[in-house]
């Protein structure tokens, strides 16, 4: 199952709304990565472990 996370369910001074979708390792990599560079967190194991914790099952989107 697809894993997302969302920026709008952390408190954020830059009001930041990126949403990342897909599988858990791209989107822990990714929300990583987005975390230390617009966010200025620090990369560290316990940013991907606190990152892990937060994703939720994306929900199946139907046309």
């Amino acid at each position: 199952m697809r894993k997302v996370i969302d920026c709008r369910d952390f408190p954020s001074e830059s009001g930041c709304t990126l949403t990342i979708s897909g599988e858990e390792e791209e989107v822990v990599r990714a929300a990583s990565e987005h975390a230390v560079s617009v966010h200025g967190h620090t990369a560290s194991a316990e940013l991907r472990d606190q990152i892990r914790a937060s994703l939720k099952n994306e929900m199946p989107q139907h046309a």
